[in-house]
């Protein structure tokens, strides 16, 4: 008898405690340039579409010298609590308990623990010991997408329980301000931090179906990490709207014809906005405002891999999808992530 598919049961989503504003951003700049922006680059700041954001710690803490070991430490203290309210409210919302999920795909970039940030959430969350965690590190913003795959194909091979994705990012604490060059100023109006948790099983709930992926040679320089004396310095090309256009929609042409799908036929989709311009990019080819992504982007920033999960969760909460969804997310590598939801 063939297992029925992997159905997206609910979503759930943590913020970390300190809300900032984008014009507080552009005013914390300044102050620690000890002169106002050059009108350009506070331009280019303040059309992020970003309005707020949330961060892990207060403002001061990023001005303040950090060490590694002080970032594993809030890493480690404010994950733990955002991985737990959004597990528990992804949960509650499928109707499942800790003790029936049989695996959980953990997707962050920002902070490393050894053991695992979910193996040491299984007896503080009441997981079965027998619970198989796999952690995912380096997908950066593409983590959302390529980690509810895996965590699909992973319920596909194991279908007896739920399966669990927890996509947890804290961009605040991963870069290194020391230097206040542009790249460093792009990043502290851009990023943010949270949390989203994903049950996968059997019942109610959009199909999710097929992924793909594509790495294009010769562009590690798109985006990614430096590693710095205290924190991650910033890779990013001023060219990915650009790219999005030339490169990116082709290669996702190409995979939603290979599910019999048209990008017409679609409904709202949801994407990873990356900053402003790029969503404009996306809307230009999917044919759509993408308003969810747009509500995200405003509200909350690029939070990096859950992003594209917040999204999703907004438009889940209108209710159910009458058509296939697309998923879409770009990350290091340089990478394009693409999946498909079907209702």
């Amino acid at each position: 008898m063939m297992s029925l598919p992997p159905r997206l049961r609910a979503v759930g989503t943590a913020l970390p405690a300190h809300p900032i504003t984008q014009k507080q951003v552009l005013e914390i700049l300044a102050q620690a340039k000890g002169k106002n922006l050059p009108p350009r680059l506070a331009d280019i700041l303040a059309n992020t579409g970003i309005m707020q954001r949330h961060i892990a710690m207060p403002p001061e803490y990023y001005f303040s010298e950090r060490s590694w070991p002080d970032r594993a430490r809030v890493y480690q203290e404010t994950a733990s609590q955002m991985f737990q309210t959004a597990t528990t409210r992804a949960l509650e919302k499928a109707g499942v308990t800790a003790a029936e999920i049989g695996q959980i795909v953990f997707v962050s970039t920002t902070g490393t623990m050894t053991p695992s940030l979910p193996s040491r959430m299984i007896a503080t969350m009441g997981f079965a010991p027998d619970t198989r965690c796999v952690p995912l590190f380096g997908y950066g913003c593409a983590g959302g997408v390529i980690g509810l795959g895996v965590a699909a194909d992973l319920y596909r091979a194991s279908p007896d329980k739920p399966v669990l994705l927890v996509s947890l990012e804290l961009c605040s604490i991963a870069y290194d301000h020391s230097r206040m060059d542009k790249k460093d100023m792009v990043a502290l109006a851009l990023f943010a931090d949270g949390c989203a948790a994903v049950v996968i099983g059997d019942g109610a709930g959009p199909e999710i179906s097929a992924f793909a992926s594509h790495i294009w040679p010769d562009t590690l320089d798109m985006m990614g990490w430096e590693i710095g004396d205290t924190g991650f310095d910033l890779v990013l090309s001023r060219n990915i709207p650009q790219f999005v256009n030339s490169h990116f929609a082709p290669s996702c042409d190409a995979f939603l014809a290979g599910q019999g799908l048209d990008k017409s036929e679609m409904s709202e989709s949801a994407c990873h906005p990356g900053g402003g311009r790029v969503v404009d990019a996306l809307a230009d080819y999917v044919g759509d405002d993408l308003t969810e992504t747009r509500v995200i982007l405003r509200d909350h920033g690029n939070m990096s891999s859950p992003t594209v999960l917040f999204v999703l969760e907004r438009i889940l909460a209108k209710g159910p999808i009458s058509r296939p969804m697309l998923l879409t997310a770009l990350g290091p590598g340089f990478v394009g992530a693409m999946g498909v939801l079907r209702p």
